[in-house]
């Protein structure tokens, strides 16, 4: 959803609806990962309709799970889905300098970064994500509702990094939170 709390960009939101009910039919290779479309990407460019950030778990699959090929989605991974300034300045750079107007921030279900977060006191430079996830999930102990909020809180994060951006109008730009199921595929979008 954008600043005033709309969908502006309606005909992407559908079109990774589908994808999505399409993957969870068990269809595969969807998008075009033809050698036609590698050679126009390389000549041209990629022309991403939307940014996903999402966690670097092996399962989650965004090109996949929203049937797309070559060139549609700017992906952006990290365990978690935390966000610093490393995956903010990606988000900026595929909005302002290649128009992706949808950012989605996708979690998932059976995330090993959300349990980290519930049940372990974490070293090394895990902490710094489980840090980051318990800021978001304070005293949740349900791994759904621990994602969800983590979710919210990154969807949050990005609103406020991108409210006055000078090359990004917020108004133009559609913000979404949404959670990967790993054993059905289906995408919950969360409001």
């Amino acid at each position: 959803m954008n600043k005033k709390g709309t969908i502006l960009n309606q005909e992407t939101l559908k079109r990774l609806i589908y994808g999505n009910e399409e993957y969870q039919k068990g269809r595969t290779g969807l998008g075009d990962i033809s050698e036609q479309i590698r050679r126009e990407t390389a000549k041209e460019g990629q022309k991403p309709y939307a940014i996903v950030i999402t966690c670097a778990d092996s399962r989650v699959i965004p090109e996949h799970i929203f049937s797309a090929g070559i060139g549609e989605l700017f992906v952006i991974r990290v365990a978690g889905n935390v966000l610093d300034n490393h995956q903010l300045g990606s988000i900026e750079y595929a909005a302002a300098h290649l128009d992706a107007k949808m950012i989605i921030l996708l979690g998932h279900t059976g995330c090993g970064a959300i349990e980290a977060a519930i049940h372990n006191d974490e070293d090394g430079f895990i902490k710094y994500i489980t840090d980051d996830i318990r800021e978001a999930i304070g005293e949740e102990t349900d791994d759904y509702k621990a994602c969800v909020l983590n979710v919210k809180h990154g969807v949050d994060r990005i609103r406020k990094e991108f409210e006055d951006h000078p090359e990004i109008p917020s108004e133009m730009l559609d913000i979404i939170g949404a959670v990967y199921h790993l054993d059905t595929g289906e995408v919950d979008w969360i409001q």
